[in-house]
């Protein structure tokens, strides 16, 4: 039995904090290799995750928040918002499936933030995500003006507290 609790979720989210990209995933299947990938996937608020598509091959993911806020995007091939949550427990929106070939993004919310994710194997990193050439790449300077641009559209903020 794998259980998942409080205890690992503030580990994960410990680690989440004190690494550069402000982000720590915990891998439930045990190969790269798994059909069914699992995980908990701890983000702080502007650890960016560039937009990006599952295609060739094709994989669904789906996001279950556990503790947090976070903002789940969905683009047109130009970049433009065509959909949007905010996964909040505690507001009743638990979870999302993202369709295969759906240009996505996750934000980070607040502190703390820890999202249960599954999501259709193999992992290849040589062919994981198509990466949006109108976004910024990961590293980029502007990066959170990006982040902060597409919470602007959706009248959302970053809770600090």
């Amino acid at each position: 039995m794998i259980k998942i609790d409080n205890h690992l979720i503030q580990i994960i989210s410990e680690q989440a904090q004190s690494c550069n990209r402000q982000r720590k995933n915990y891998n439930f299947h045990k190969i790269a290799a798994d059909p069914f990938q699992r995980l908990i996937n701890a983000i702080e608020p502007y650890s960016y995750i560039q937009p990006h598509k599952h295609e060739n091959p094709d994989k669904r993911e789906v996001f279950f928040v556990l503790k947090g806020r976070m903002l789940v995007v969905e683009f047109n091939n130009d970049g433009e918002i065509i959909d949007n949550i905010v996964l909040d427990a505690l507001n009743g929106n638990m979870a999302v499936e993202i369709p295969e070939r759906t240009w996505h993004t996750i934000i980070s919310l607040e502190t703390g933030s820890v999202s249960y994710e599954c999501k259709d194997g193999p992992y290849d990193p040589d062919d994981d995500k198509n990466f949006a050439i109108w976004a910024p790449k990961e590293g980029d300077g502007n990066c959170n003006a990006y982040i902060d641009e597409i919470l602007s559209k959706l009248n959302l903020k970053i809770s600090t507290f």
